[in-house]
């Protein structure tokens, strides 16, 4: 286990939606972290959860990060590297804030699903009242805090909501344990547990999936 875990709780605590990912993994289990960024989310679970953390991440420099703070990533597409990996392959295979940044993103969900035994998947939530009034009233694409890109540069390319997300995990017949909807400024749940009132205040949705 990390010697310094409040380093790690301090470093996420910017991420409300890893601290409430980190409380769905039990500890020791093996995890692999789809896009995994600079690893801030895997050094957490290691200081937290003592977990046996894998990581894909598509860009050099973040596997490079990574690698400087002595995680074990590979550089790897989720689009398509998903496929190498055997079945049950891990304990919980997580994806935060990339499904809006993958090409096929059903693919991605029901490999996901067929790799590890509980799926974790967090994601920006467009169906937010901030977000729709932005594009109602002024005609343009959102900048938020939770989409923080313009539209000509950003890396999202299938954004969704969180009741198109409901409806996903349908198709692909994902059973949801559990759900959570999250403010950005705080780890403080929606209180109000209807699927139209969290697709309308949400900011940004977490989700525990198994087969």
């Amino acid at each position: 286990m990390n010697a310094h875990p409040t380093d790690a709780v301090v470093a996420a605590a910017s991420r409300v939606d890893l601290l409430a990912i980190s409380n769905l993994v039990t500890a020791g289990a093996r995890v692999l972290d789809i896009g995994c960024g600079d690893g801030q989310l895997l050094k957490l679970l290691e200081a937290t959860r003592g977990v046996d953390g894998r990581g894909i991440e598509i860009s050099q420099k973040g596997v490079n990060e990574c690698v400087a703070r002595g995680l074990s990533v590979v550089q790897g597409d989720a689009d398509s590297d998903l496929v190498d990996y055997p079945d049950d392959a891990f304990d919980f295979v997580i994806l935060s804030q990339t499904l809006q940044a993958t090409y096929r993103p059903r693919v991605v969900v029901e490999q996901m699903l067929r790799i590890g035994r509980k799926v974790i998947v967090s994601f920006p939530n467009f169906g937010n009242w901030r977000v729709r009034a932005a594009l109602g009233f002024t005609g343009r694409m959102p900048v938020t805090r939770n989409l923080p890109y313009s539209w000509y540069d950003t890396p999202n390319i299938h954004f969704c909501t969180i009741r198109d997300f409901v409806s996903l995990c349908h198709e692909v017949g994902a059973t949801i344990e559990q759900q959570m909807v999250l403010r950005q400024e705080g780890a403080e749940s929606v209180p109000f547990n209807a699927l139209w009132f969290w697709n309308l205040f949400g900011q940004q949705a977490v989700f525990l999936l198994r087969r």
